[in-house]
């Protein structure tokens, strides 16, 4: 058995993800790569079998029809044989040093059968014409080097949210929480993470930044102007989201908490990018969005609605739109986003 699953979701990829691959293969013979095309027309399925003849113990291929990043995962978890599972997408990679230490500790943590459900590494913006890399990491939030339970996590910067790229999942617990992302749409990455938080019991958190995350092509799902035509697919994402718990019922209070706030910030992109687009039939979707928190979960509604983050979405009139959009740059600038 394989220590690390690494899935590599791959649509017409082929200028970048040799990359990706590359830097994966520094995990020697203990990890996994599976590379999913999925639907390419490009080289993808040549170069990915060039990988898999190179390093046949390694590297797996799997050739789907064009079913979307979320299919690509859910191809990848249900091939996957690693004890964790980690998503690496094609246009991003690792720390090849960082990789080696992480595998290092899961290994150590297994053989001491004491390994997480959870295991996180902090993730550096790879912005294409950033001078500076912004580094996320959970200094102040999570114990470091140790094994920890939610009861001892802290407090969460805004720029400290778990995320696709900063996770590593026992790959058994993805599995048995029945995880499965929906087909040709884009921002699953928030449902991968979010939806398996409840089962998970213990956590892990090495300072290493493991994953480099780019961001530079126009074409990128996280582009703004990509992310405002795109908005409806980000409300379908947000919407499932808020039906996968029923949070009043989570416990320990302090991951209730967190996981509030996460749909929280959901909550808010949806609303900064209608109010960014601005027209009248974006501006009717996000009164819409809150409607339905409110009719689905008024308890979730009242909690995210009196905060802060919620209070300053609605704020009335264009003047209150134009605070959003204000604050919105100013956080895009500090953090290096989009």
């Amino acid at each position: 058995m394989k220590l690390l699953t690494a899935a590599i979701p791959c649509y017409n990829s082929a200028a970048y993800m040799s990359h990706a691959i590359d830097t994966l293969l520094s995990g020697g013979d203990e990890i996994e790569i599976i590379i999913v095309n999925d639907g390419s027309t490009d080289d993808t399925q040549k170069i990915a079998e060039e990988y898999a003849r190179k390093y046949p113990g390694i590297v797996r291929v799997i050739k789907q029809e064009n079913g979307g990043h979320g299919e690509a995962v859910n191809t990848g978890l249900a091939n996957a044989s690693g004890v964790y599972f980690k998503v690496v997408d094609s246009d991003d990679w690792v720390s090849e040093k960082a990789l080696q230490l992480v595998m290092s500790t899961l290994k150590n943590l297994i053989a001491d059968g004491n390994s997480p459900d959870l295991f996180l590494a902090n993730y550096v913006y790879e912005k294409a014409d950033a001078k500076k890399k912004k580094v996320i990491n959970y200094w102040g939030a999570l114990p470091r080097d140790q094994i920890f339970t939610w009861d001892r996590i802290m407090h969460f910067r805004q720029s400290q949210n778990i995320l696709m790229h900063s996770t590593i999942y026992r790959t058994k617990l993805l599995k048995d929480c029945g995880i499965r992302l929906p087909k040709h749409t884009f921002y699953v990455d928030n449902i991968f993470v979010y939806q398996p938080l409840p089962y998970v019991k213990t956590l892990y958190y090495m300072d290493v930044n493991l994953y480099r995350y780019f961001i530079g092509r126009q074409d990128q799902s996280v582009n703004e102007q990509v992310m405002i035509r795109r908005i409806d697919q980000q409300l379908k994402i947000t919407k499932i989201m808020i039906e996968s718990h029923n949070l009043m019922q989570i416990r320990p209070k302090k991951l209730q908490d967190y996981m509030i706030k996460y749909l929280s910030i959901m909550m808010a992109v949806c609303s900064v990018f209608l109010i960014k687009d601005g027209s009248d039939e974006s501006l009717a979707k996000k009164q819409e969005l809150w409607n339905y928190l409110e009719k689905y979960d008024k308890w979730l509604y009242k909690r995210i609605r009196s905060a802060i983050l919620g209070r300053s979405m609605n704020l009335p009139g264009k003047f209150g739109r134009r605070v959003v959009e204000v604050g919105y740059n100013i956080l895009r600038k500090i953090y290096g986003f989009n």
